[in-house]
């Protein structure tokens, strides 16, 4: 049997297929090949169309059987992973009603935290562990404020990765992990957040069906099936926020287990069995993985919004109209020393910030000096302003109580530059494990144990591979504190500007 694994960012679709019984990647695609549309009707908007969500899954599922056309009929599980916290709102055909507000949409903030103020601190920390914030409940709330012509029309709301196992099953269906990460889930009564609901006069009916995220949760359609070229029946049995899936991707399952990812956003994610709410409401709180009767761990996630996204404007700024690799932009970097000579990034420039308490900072540039400074400096510099922004993240968890034993991350996206991963390692003052591994591969991999195709974890993680191990330098450690003392102390000046 063979396992496809589905990764739904909002820069592309990746696509990985696994052979069950070797644990290998035997095909993979990414789709579409530049990064997918993101509109913004308004500043601080973000929208995207749910049906180029599953477009670009039609178009990579072609890619991967032109190449090898016998994959196609062997496909016996499937596993998601998709970008957190949108709104998808469909009506009773499944057809979508408005563009999904996804996660770096930033118009909900104010509708949040008033509710926040008319809840309480205290319900909202015991019971939500978090703020409603800026997530797709609040989101929601927005839309039936401000679009009510849109809003009666609704039949149900879904995550994007809730619409994804639509697309495939038919069937409209979430999970608690999901419900929590939008913020509808009660953690001190173990479901939906009836109170928060009936504040907002949402419909409990409008919560889609609770399935398991890791286990059978629907078979593929029929017409699903034609659609993507392979045969109806297999088993959709694993979904879960990208995060999430970051992490068990990583095995990382246990408390003081920490998944680590700097892709478009930066993110670090410690797992614990404690139900922690940060009072600051700077840290988040999910329900993490759990197969069938087990524990539920929580997930407390940091979040940085422009930490790839920051590296990929200046790429784009420096190519100049032409092709300026992301190895090439690493080169320019390694020619300059630690500190950037004193020129300072705040990666802060995509959507409100979670950890500068939902507050809108643009991106700016601290110390240039136009005599002084050159691309290399600005490259440079970069790649430490997002690893500073990741530490300030690592530190609010540990700060907050939960472990942080052991850090992995997959060796992709930031994490291939030296500077990047040295920046990270002397900062956090943690060891490093970088594995070869990836989310769509991951959850091709959780799905078979979804299914009970594979038994154990064991048998999940066998052939996940260890690349590297990059510890602290004493030396580095040094002036990497030092640097991002300066730093931090600059950001929490532009925090009080804000307030």
């Amino acid at each position: 049997m063979h396992l496809l694994g589905l990764d739904i960012g909002s820069s592309s679709v990746k696509l990985a297929v696994i052979d069950g019984a070797t644990g290998e990647r035997v095909a993979s695609a990414t789709y579409p090949p530049q990064e997918m549309r993101i509109d913004a009707p308004q500043s601080g908007w973000a929208e995207q169309s749910p049906e180029a969500w599953w477009d670009a899954i039609r178009q990579g599922c072609a890619q991967m059987w032109a190449e090898k056309p016998a994959l196609k009929d062997t496909i016996g599980a499937i596993g998601i992973s998709y970008q957190m916290h949108g709104l998808v709102a469909v009506d009773a055909q499944g057809d979508v009603l408005r563009p999904s507000i996804i996660w770096c949409d930033s118009r909900a903030v104010a509708t949040g935290e008033k509710a926040f103020d008319a809840l309480g601190s205290d319900w909202c920390m015991k019971h939500l562990l978090n703020s409603p914030g800026n997530f797709t409940a609040a989101k929601l709330r927005w839309v039936q404020e401000n679009e009510p012509e849109v809003y009666s029309k609704i039949h149900k709301i879904l995550l994007p990765g809730d619409y994804v196992a639509y697309k495939l099953t038919g069937e409209f269906t979430t999970t608690a992990s999901g419900l929590s990460e939008g913020v509808f889930w009660d953690f001190a009564e173990g479901k939906a957040a009836d109170k928060l609901l009936e504040h907002w006069h949402i419909d409990p009916s409008l919560l889609a069906t609770q399935v398991p995220n890791l286990g059978i949760q629907g078979e593929l359609s029929e017409a699903a099936a034609n659609e993507l070229g392979i045969k109806p029946g297999a088993k959709l049995a694993f979904r879960s926020g990208d995060q999430v899936a970051n992490a068990m991707s990583l095995n990382v399952l246990e408390p003081g287990d920490v998944a680590t990812t700097a892709g478009t956003s930066g993110v670090v994610y410690a797992v614990t069995d404690k139900n922690i709410a940060d009072p600051d409401q700077r840290i988040n709180t999910f329900l993490h993985v759990n197969k069938g009767d087990a524990p539920a761990h929580k997930g407390l996630l940091a979040c940085i919004n422009g930490a790839g996204r920051m590296n990929s404007w200046l790429r784009g700024l420096l190519s100049a109209g032409g092709d300026l690799s992301y190895p090439a932009l690493n080169e320019l970097a390694e020619a300059i020393e630690p500190g950037s000579d004193g020129l300072r990034v705040f990666p802060f420039g995509n959507g409100a910030e979670r950890v500068m308490r939902n507050k809108l900072l643009s991106a700016q540039m601290d110390g240039l000096d136009l005599n002084r400074h050159s691309a290399q400096h600005v490259a440079r510099a970069t790649q430490e302003g997002v690893a500073y922004a990741m530490n300030l993240g690592f530190e609010l968890i540990k700060g907050l109580g939960a472990e942080t034993r052991v850090v992995r991350a997959g060796h992709s996206n930031m994490f291939l530059s030296p500077i990047f991963s040295s920046a990270f390692v002397n900062l956090t003052q943690a060891p490093l494990e970088l594995y070869q591994t990836d989310t769509a591969e991951g959850v091709a991999r959780a799905a078979a144990w979804g299914c009970d195709y594979y038994s154990s974890r064991a048998d999940v993680f066998r052939t996940l591979t260890r690349k590297a191990v990059i510890e602290p330098d004493a030396a580095l450690q040094s002036r990497y504190q030092e640097l991002y003392g300066q730093w931090r102390a600059a950001v929490d000046r532009r925090l009080a500007e804000a307030n």
